[in-house]
């Protein structure tokens, strides 16, 4: 993977950090992104093409159903929607879990050590405990003989220790004996009993580790920030540990709205489809990290509705819905959502997809994002808006996927004045670098050919065709990547 800070346009999922954004950890935001790639092939645009710039301080939302037509009237830049909703985000208080159960998680405290580590003078190996002065002349054709008084093994706690010409059996994690400096490996003698030839001997502290070797006492374990792995458990548990502070996976509701849709154990009648959105959200957003819940259908009642809305807004740290929603705004669930809080629905510059909204709903103000029903954009909207979040929330400094320029296999074409995303399988090429080629003709959304890609290929706004060989930049979609 490469970076670019030579400057240029950015990338898909970079965020604008010369605007500012108002989020408190906007400070520490590390996008690591790839820059489109100066060098295109055969790309063509038109010059007059200008984007209608927003006004730079928007107008206090008027009472619905005005403030949503207005809002679909707008046309909002990729960054600037994203830009909206990471600066919106909360941060969830930490938690403390049981080490185990914070695998995963970024630690949300300094752990420090009130022991040693190790927590005595240890061999490193199975061998003998000698004095290095007494075996600096051995080699294998005069090995040097030392009397073997004893066996230590681990877990032995009674202490021992030995003079000139003495050695002591030790185990790996064993005790070493007071006097002793060295560790001769097993390999390296004749594993006497009684009496044992050494045949090389290292120098004093080989194979030995030393108490406080690894943490002394008040030397911090775990640092704040540090993601819990297998690793950090290990260490967690050798000082102490049982439980940390950590900051939670946030809590995401999974909601789909459409009065098309049944559940997946229904037949679908003509003219009904499958809620296959609610069961992908939620599994992107476990990918990304979050404790998703998959609610499923919205009701079409508005009483009832309103109070499924309600109750997942008091459970969430961030509620998701994705719904084919009404152009002028007069539609059942943006009604709703509208009383419940200051939704806005705008046209994003993005293919596929560009309907999205968002808003603050309830007395915490929680964060609702709305992405298109349309099973294929539903995932690429995740993929650009929501995964950021929810990588926000979590404490990452890495809030989008790694990028790499890939030459294109074909040729690709893109709606000028918006940000392509066509799913595309990318393969490393045997000379070097990465062969990019979509899947499908770009335009046939299906479910069976997304399920075959395993990259997002990213075409700028400004550019409508680029011919085989060109260079795109690419986005692979690796499981919790």
């Amino acid at each position: 993977m490469s970076e670019d800070s030579t400057g240029g346009r950015r990338d898909t999922a970079e965020v604008d950090l010369r605007r500012g954004p108002t989020h408190p950890a906007a400070a520490s935001w590390d996008t690591q992104a790839v820059r489109p790639a100066p060098v295109r092939a055969a790309v063509r645009s038109r010059a007059e093409f200008v984007e209608e710039p927003e006004p730079p301080v928007e107008q206090p939302a008027p009472a619905y159903p005005v403030q949503l037509s207005e809002g679909l009237a707008q046309v909002r830049t990729v960054t600037r929607h994203l830009d909206e909703i990471l600066a919106a985000v909360p941060q969830p208080d930490p938690i403390e879990l049981a080490v185990l159960d914070a695998q995963g998680l970024l630690c949300a405290e300094e752990v420090v050590s009130a022991r040693a580590l190790p927590a005595f003078d240890q061999a490193a190996l199975d061998g003998y405990a000698a004095r290095s002065e007494d075996i600096a002349a051995a080699t294998p054709d005069e090995p040097v003989g030392l009397a073997v008084v004893g066996e230590s093994v681990a877990g032995a706690s009674a202490p021992s220790s030995i003079g000139p010409g003495l050695a002591l059996k030790v185990a790996a994690g064993a005790m070493l004996p007071a006097g002793a400096d060295v560790v001769v490996p097993a390999v390296w003698t004749d594993q006497g009993a009684v009496r044992v030839g050494v045949h090389a001997g290292p120098p004093a502290g080989s194979y030995v580790r030393r108490t406080g070797d690894d943490v002394a006492p008040g030397d911090p374990a775990v640092q704040i920030g540090t993601p819990i792995g297998p690793a950090q458990i290990s260490l967690l548990a050798a000082v102490g540990r049982e439980r940390v502070l950590v900051r939670p996976r946030p809590r995401i509701a999974v909601l789909c709205a459409g009065t098309e849709l049944v559940d997946v154990g229904t037949s679908p009648a003509p003219g009904q489809v499958v809620d296959v959105n609610s069961y992908a959200l939620a599994a992107a957003a476990r990918d990304a990290g979050a404790e998703a819940y998959r609610s499923g259908i919205l009701p079409s009642d508005k009483r009832r509705l309103a109070e499924v809305l309600e109750s997942q807004l008091l459970r969430s740290d961030l509620v998701l819905i994705a719904g084919t929603f009404a152009s002028g705004g007069f539609d059942l669930v943006q009604e709703t959502l509208n009383e419940l809080g200051q939704m806005r629905f705008r046209q994003v510059s993005m293919h596929p997809g560009p309907a999205q909204g968002f808003g603050r709903m309830g007395r915490d103000d929680v964060p609702v994002i709305c992405i298109p029903g349309e099973p294929v954009a539903a995932l690429v909207a995740f993929e650009v808006f929501v995964r950021p979040a929810i990588r926000l929330m979590l404490g990452k400094r890495q809030l989008f996927r790694r990028t790499v320029q890939a030459i294109a296999g074909q040729p690709l074409m893109s709606p000028l004045g918006y940000r392509q995303y066509l799913h595309g399988t990318v393969m490393r090429h045997p000379d070097g670098g990465y062969v990019v080629e979509p899947v499908g003709d770009g335009t046939e959304a299906l479910l069976a050919r997304m399920a075959r890609a395993n990259c997002l290929i990213v075409i700028d706004e400004d550019v409508t065709e680029v011919a085989a060989g060109g260079l795109v930049t690419v986005m692979p979609l690796l499981l919790g990547g």
